[in-house]
């Protein structure tokens, strides 16, 4: 593994979101000085939060799953992920579809065993069973030498869990992957949709992508007390605790480099704010224009969808609503080929519905529950759509699809705390409108996908969503790591033993 050269001694982490804490939490436990520098007034960034209207509302993830990486991150000053107060969600999710039909997505085996059978019969049972025993053999092969490890060169691929990747179909299509073990459209579905996280549709995405579903569906979806922004701010706690700096309100205008080393960080403030190393977490397209630099690829990058968020808030509940609620549409092909190719809005959409509120009574004043709509969307690079003026005439169309799919008076009885639109993910610095960042094509996935060891800049690691392993709540803690063991070698063992100040070669 390729590791940055020179003294070490102080880094300079730019952005306090998920991966830039992460980062920072194990940097501080290798010994390294650290100061993060946030613009905004709090961490958090795409796992953040704020108060509007005296609610508590997560802006950006929702769904939380592998806690244990958190629980890695927090280890690294001695610090534990119980002090978060985590909820395990049953069901992780409540699935209706377009024909009246539900399906709980139970995290337990038998008790999701039992809801298969009860919804398709013992036929798709057993099939489930099978399913869950490939989707777990698929996240311990890529566990450790996929997901959670540095690549140099696409040559790094070449180790025996290739082999057994490739002998459990991994480079397959995701759809007829998921297909093998189940007939009922309804359950593909529910073990697929999750590549959109991934922005590539379930027939055309890597059956290596799986694990997200294994993620959602066996290792279980939890929920902090408090909201999503209760994880950044306890790790931001920890690595207070172990002397890292935050530096909120605080923005990074661009990178003092000489030749191909970056002496000191500028902020928008104009001022100089010396460093041996950076970690910038930035968007991908942003972490280049503060480096000055954008590396070479053969083909341009690609973004993944979007999504338009409606968050509101209502004196009523409804009982169809659980803490996360998909509601399926019936032109699940087409809806795929109108957000990814076609640019178009979803004329059957598919919605995730979440009501925190279920769980956490307190996000909101008494006699209120807090309903947040995702509606997946084109970026703005497939489809330009002028959200400004379309903006408020989809939230009412989602509000009447809605109603029709059984949340009566959703339109009527919901107060909008905030409508966010493809137009706000770009005035916030993503590419293209996109909080999800760059795609995972194959030609962007492992070492294919933009590296965070960026050619020209000798201390300069990225981390975040658009770089190594990718998209999520889970590889963005990871990428985290991966950053922070390019500043000290394989590990914080490694880091500790070399002590601070001295030089790390390539290994």
């Amino acid at each position: 593994m390729r590791t940055i050269t020179g003294r070490t001694d102080h880094v300079v982490v730019v952005g306090a979101g998920l991966s830039g804490l992460s980062a920072a939490l194990h940097l501080a436990g290798a010994g390294r000085e650290v100061t993060v520098l946030e613009a905004a007034a709090a961490p958090g960034g795409r796992a953040g939060q704020e108060v509007i209207a005296g609610h508590r509302v997560d802006t950006g993830a929702t769904v939380l799953t592998m806690p244990e990486l958190i629980d890695e991150a927090l280890s690294a000053v001695g610090a534990s992920v119980a002090e978060l107060d985590l909820v395990r969600l049953d069901p992780a999710y409540r699935a209706h579809f377009a024909d009246g039909s539900t399906v709980a997505v139970h995290t337990d085996a038998a008790a999701m065993e039992a809801e298969v059978r009860r919804v398709a019969g013992p036929r798709e049972a057993a099939g489930y069973r099978s399913l869950r025993a490939w989707l777990t053999r698929l996240y311990q092969v890529e566990r450790d030498r996929f997901i959670g490890a540095n690549f140099d060169s696409p040559a790094d691929l070449a180790r025996p869990e290739l082999a057994r990747l490739a002998a459990l179909g991994g480079f397959g299509r995701l759809g007829p992957a998921v297909a093998r073990h189940l007939s009922d459209e309804r359950l593909r579905r529910l073990f697929s949709f999750q590549s959109l996280y991934a922005g590539v549709a379930p027939s055309r995405a890597l059956a290596a992508y799986a694990v997200i579903a294994y993620m959602d569906t066996v290792a279980g979806v939890y929920y902090p007390r408090g909201g999503m922004g209760a994880v950044a701010e306890t790790m931001a706690a920890a690595a207070g605790r172990a002397g890292v700096r935050f530096r909120y309100g605080t923005a990074a205008a661009w990178l003092e480099r000489i030749g191909s080393r970056v002496h000191a960080v500028r902020t928008t403030s104009g001022e100089r704010v010396p460093c041996d190393a950076v970690v910038l977490t930035a968007d991908l397209a942003a972490s280049y224009r503060l480096l000055g630099i954008t590396p070479r690829r053969p083909l341009r990058l690609r973004y993944s969808p979007s999504a338009v968020v409606l968050h509101t808030s209502s004196p009523r509940s409804w009982p169809e609503l659980d803490h996360h609620t998909i509601f399926f549409g019936r032109e699940w092909e087409r809806t795929f080929s109108e957000i990814t190719r076609r640019g178009r809005l979803m004329r059957d959409p598919s919605l995730l519905v979440t009501r925190p509120t279920k769980t956490d009574p307190g996000l909101a004043p008494d006699g209120r529950e807090l309903v947040s709509v995702l509606a997946p969307c084109p970026n703005l690079a497939v489809g330009p759509v002028d959200w400004r003026r379309i903006g408020p005439v989809y939230r009412d169309e989602l509000a009447a699809e809605l109603d029709r799919r059984g949340l009566t008076g959703f339109g009527a009885d919901t107060t909008d705390l905030r409508l966010v639109t493809p137009a706000d993910w770009a005035a916030a610095g993503l590419a293209e409108g996109t909080p999800f960042s760059v795609a995972h094509t194959f030609a962007q996935t492992g070492p294919f996908r933009p590296r965070n060891l960026v050619p020209g800049a000798d201390n300069v690691v990225l981390a975040g969503s658009g770089t190594t392993p990718g998209v999520g709540i889970p590889p963005v803690v990871i990428s985290g790591r991966l950053a922070a063991q390019r500043v000290t070698g394989t590990g914080q063992s490694a880091g500790r033993s070399r002590g601070r100040g001295e030089s790390v070669s390539g290994m």
